[in-house]
């Protein structure tokens, strides 16, 4: 994020500083002297103690826990440069192992080599399949001796903001589809009608940000299918699997979303979300190699050897990596299954206790991904969802309330993301603490909570 030059230099003024320290410390310029590394340390940990409690935010998606041996091994990788294969060539070969392992997991067919790619969360790896989405048109269109250069890509109103970023960064004409009560995911009619010469590709979701809902995606694949003798080619499909991609094939083996539907060329997914590894990894994969134009991949040599590469960032550390390789080992399907199953029942729960308080309406139970979207009953009045996310913020807990996108923009949700490390017992807290918030709002007043013992004031 950009940020103003700050014109205000301010200074640190640590507690302890008549311990360890004789100076303040300036805040937006650099110090003139080096300072204790115990000091340093104490310094930036007390700052972070305002942060919010990871495991008590339910707004993230991203991994907030991971075993001790998990984090040993990251630790002993951070110094490791995932671009420079020749250094490290035992990295390289763990990161194809987990392409390989999600290619099978994804039904790629199973000749040649499996393509992908690690990245830096979804973000990048939707960059990078889009790119791969325009090269492709862009390709046949030039082949065919026709113009190039009124791009198109079918979106829903419920994807991520990357993917408006994607289309305004490489000139691509976005064209959202609208959501409406009751319904926000795709229509697979309006997709088949949107669909055009110069659409390189339909998006589809496997876990909407906004509701954790799953768009149709068998059935806009169906509705895109006798478009191919119309336009003289088959229209590619990318399923944007960010949050469902280590959920579906663990919860909802059966549902056909991947690549065994053929028109799916490309899937991005989120190692760091419910791939259960820290901050950031992500991944992208391609049916096969003709999915992946040659022009998008570089060659470089002065790191040592010939290394293939297709990525926005260059240097980056393995350890993300290398914690993927320890999920994939240590849980198997097995395991993923298990923790997947946890955080549905746990989901499924809280989302019956929600309901059983009557002041709401749930949108999505957590049955598809573990995240709960739920709205205030139209009778409510004398509060909305916004004040109860402020107070609950003051009782430690982050939950994210906001209004859905353009066409649903008047009707406003609380979103509760469940991750590994929310046991039953918080959501019972959660819950106590919600409930409390209710009452509060509905009395206009503060009040102690339950289970929280009272604080005493002393003159």
């Amino acid at each position: 994020m950009v940020k103003s030059w700050q014109e205000d230099d301010g200074t640190l003024q640590p507690a302890f500083a008549s311990r360890s320290m004789d100076c303040s410390v300036p805040k937006y310029r650099l110090p003139e002297k080096e300072m204790d590394a115990r000091t340093a340390y104490q310094l930036i940990h007390d700052e972070l103690m305002l942060d919010g409690n990871a495991r008590l935010n339910l707004a993230t998606f991203v991994t907030t826990w991971m075993e001790p041996e998990a984090e040993q091994l990251m630790a002993e990788t951070f110094d490791k440069n995932m671009i420079d294969k020749d250094e490290y060539p035992q990295t390289a070969e763990i990161e194809t192992r987990c392409v390989n392992m999600l290619a099978r997991l994804f039904h790629a067919p199973q000749h040649g080599k499996a393509v992908g790619v690690s990245a830096i969360g979804s973000s990048e790896a939707v960059m990078l399949a889009g790119m791969a989405l325009k090269w492709r048109w862009r390709q046949a269109r030039e082949k065919a001796g026709q113009p190039a250069h009124k791009p198109n890509l079918i979106l829903g109103r419920n994807v991520q903001v990357v993917w408006e970023k994607f289309c305004r960064y490489w000139e691509v004409e976005p064209r959202y589809l609208p959501m409406q009560e009751d319904r926000y995911t795709l229509s697979p009619q309006a997709v088949a009608a949107a669909v055009d010469e110069n659409t390189i590709g339909v998006v589809a979701v496997l876990g909407t940000t906004f509701t954790g809902e799953y768009d149709p995606i068998a059935a806009i694949h169906d509705a895109l299918v006798p478009l191919t003798e119309k336009l003289g080619h088959a229209v590619p499909m990318h399923v944007d699997a960010a949050s469902g991609g280590f959920v579906a094939p663990f919860l909802q083996p059966d549902l056909v979303w991947d690549f065994r539907l053929p028109q799916v060329v490309s899937i991005n997914c989120s190692g760091h979300k419910y791939g259960l590894v820290y901050p950031g990894v992500g991944w992208a994969l391609w049916r096969d190699r003709d999915c992946l134009p040659d022009a998008l991949v570089f060659h470089v040599n002065y790191l040592g050897g010939d290394m293939p590469t297709f990525t926005l960032n260059f240097s980056r550390p393995g350890n993300q990596i290398v914690g993927q390789y320890y999920n994939f080992l240590r849980l198997g399907r097995e395991g993923y299954t298990r923790i997947m199953q946890n955080l549905r029942d746990t989901a499924l729960w809280l989302a019956d206790a929600l309901e059983k308080m009557q002041q709401f309406q749930i949108i999505n139970r957590g049955d598809t991904i573990p995240v709960i979207a739920l709205r205030l009953r139209k009778e409510i009045r004398d509060f909305d969802v916004f004040a109860i996310s402020e107070r609950l913020r003051g009782r430690g807990w982050q939950v994210p309330a906001y209004t859905l996108p353009a066409d649903c923009e008047d009707i406003a949700i609380l979103r509760l993301v469940l991750r590994e490390g929310f046991s039953r017992d918080l959501a019972e807290l959660f819950l106590n603490d919600l409930k409390a918030t209710i009452r509060e709002l509905r009395q206009g007043r503060a009040q102690t909570p339950e289970h929280q013992a009272p604080i005493f004031h002393h003159n």
